[in-house]
Parts: structure tokens; sequence; C-alpha cells
């Protein structure tokens, strides 16, 4: 039986990847610091679903403890280790970008160190499809240079993934980095759009569509985003040996290191995504027009070839599906 730690296990990805990896009868560890970004007893109650399992240990700590963070990984030796602790959210960043700083540098720095010292045989983190930034190729492909992050959340994860190449090339740490994007499903983040939009429609306020709603995301339905990160788990990089340094692939290395793109491969209008909240939930939705967002991009695509080529990976849960399934849980947690 494999130990595997998750950090930001209380968190929306977190805590559907701790559910299926007991489903698979791994030992999890799950750390959280349970901040109050958004509802703390939304994240209470995700980790009250698997609390009671006997396989599921949960520390209320935060990554940039690192004596406490030792002490976790001394007491249960994990042997993978799935980083998804972060300070989330494009807008935020602008009025608090301490909170990005300590968590998504200073903390991804200490956990590095700790899975150096301790021989992690693979460590997967999260990254996201924010750091194409300014890029407007699509599909965002894994082998373009992204170097110009248009937030500072943007930019802190584009560190993570320079950091992990660093740790894997000094000290031969199998690390793999999985840019999300647009995740939504059942126990979502109310700081996101799904969520936002459906509170608001429910209980007839106006919702804030950007750029006039000239908008697409590559909405990605929480299953498959944990099908992928499960799918990659026990393939940890190995090292590329064809990697030229004469014209280097941002996606690989010599080292054994790779990133990868995880999204639906379908990109979707956001005023397709506002006409299925409005039929799932049988209103009209009220909507500021608004423009474009500092730190917001008009369009994401993933390019999810290498993930495919490497895991068999296929998202499987289109947006119209996945809306219904939200709007479900939605209604069902609130009671409404």
């Amino acid at each position: 039986m494999q130990t595997i730690l998750v950090t930001g296990a209380a968190g929306f990805i977190g805590y559907h990847t701790c559910q299926q990896l007991l489903n698979q009868s791994f030992q999890v560890i799950g750390i959280d610091n349970l901040n109050p970004y958004y509802d703390v007893q939304l994240k209470k109650d995700r980790i009250a679903q698997i609390k009671d399992h006997e396989q599921f240990t949960f520390h209320h700590m935060d990554i940039t403890d690192a004596s406490a963070l030792q002490s976790i990984f001394e007491a249960n030796r994990p042997q993978l280790v799935i980083h998804l602790a972060a300070q989330p959210g494009v807008r935020y960043a602008l009025d608090y970008p301490q909170a990005y700083i300590q968590s998504n540098l200073v903390g991804f720095s200490i956990l590095m160190e700790i899975v150096r010292s301790f021989h992690v045989d693979h460590c997967i983190f999260a990254s996201s499809s924010s750091v194409y930034g300014a890029n407007a190729k699509m599909p965002f492909s894994e082998h373009d240079v992204v170097d110009h992050p248009v937030s500072l959340y943007a930019a802190t994860k584009k560190s993570n993934e320079v950091i992990a190449h660093t740790y894997s090339h000094l000290f031969s740490i199998p690390l793999t980095g999985l840019r999300f994007f647009t995740v939504y499903g059942p126990w979502g983040r109310p700081d996101m759009a799904m969520f936002k939009f459906t509170k608001a429609i429910f209980e007839g306020n106006a919702i804030d569509v950007y750029n006039h709603g000239d908008m697409e995301r590559d909405f990605t339905y929480v299953d498959d985003i944990v099908n992928g990160i499960l799918a990659i788990l026990n393939q940890p990089p190995q090292g590329d040996s064809r990697w030229s340094a004469q014209h280097p692939d941002p996606a690989s290395s010599y080292a054994p290191y790779r990133i990868y793109n995880i999204g639906n491969n379908q990109p979707e209008k956001l005023m397709y995504l506002i006409r299925l909240l409005e039929k799932g939930i049988g209103k009209k939705a009220k909507q500021n027009l608004l423009p474009l967002q500092p730190g917001d991009v008009k369009q994401t695509y993933a390019d999810i070839t290498d993930l495919q080529r490497s895991t068999g990976f296929k998202p499987t849960t289109s947006l119209d599906e996945g809306v219904a399934k939200f709007i479900q849980w939605y209604k069902e947690y609130y009671k409404l």
C-alpha cells in the first residue's frame, strides 16, 4: 500500500483527489490550512466526507510551517506527493499580493526542500493555464514559451515550474507539473464563475459578465482532472535523452521533469455557460456587462496531446452534463 501526501486536501481538487485515492486503496495523508479566502465551512464539509476513512489522516497546518511539514514526512514517509495547496485566484492578487508570495513561493520552496530530503518517488504539483498569459496562439501548448504572465497568480505558478526544474536538475527528483484549465464541478470553489453565477441566479442577483461576455474557457469537469492526476501518478518522468540544449523544449528536460496541460480540449463561450445555467436553474440571469479585468485573458484552450499520448487521458464529461451535475449538487448542499 503506497502512502501519498496531498497538500490542499480540503480544497476543491484536493478533496476529490483524496476521495479517489482512498477508493483505490492508497494511504492518504491530507494537509490544509483551511484559510478564509472563501467559505471555511465548505472546506470542513469536504473533509467531513472522508475524515472517517480508515486510510485517511488529516492535519490542519500550513505548508509554510517547515517544522510541522518535516514532522509529517518523518512520521509517514510518503512515497508520492500531490501538491495542490496554493493561494488561488487572479483578481484577489491585485489586493493581497503577499498571500501569493507566502503560499505559492515560500510554501512551494519549503516543500521542495523536504521532498528532496525524503527521496520521494514522484511529486506532482499544480500549475495553471494562467501561465500562458499574453500568449494568443491556440490551442495552448506546453511546448510554447510562457514568459509573459499577466497576473501575479500566473507569475507564481510559472515560478513553481522553474523552481521544480531546478530541484529536478540538482537532485534528480521526479517532478510533474499539471496546468489545470478552469476546473468545475460539485464541491467547487465559490470564487469561480460557475459557482458565483449559480448562486446569483438562484438568489435573483445580477452576475458580473466580463469583457461583455466575449470570453471562452476550456471548462474541465473535476472527475476528468482527477482521472488525469491518477493516470500520471505512477509514471514519474525519467528525463528525455533527446532533449536538445540547442532547441530547448519547455515541456520536458534531460532531468526527470515534465509539464502537461490537463483540460477538456474544448473551449466554450461564456454566454453558452450562462444559458446552460439559466436552463438548469429555470431562471434568467440578470447581467452586468463589464470590461475585461486586469489579469484576465479572453480565451483558454488546452492542447492535451502529450497527456493523451503518455497516459491515454481523455476527458469524458461535456459542459452540458457537468453543469447539470453541479446544479444538482448545489441544490442538495444548500437545501434548495
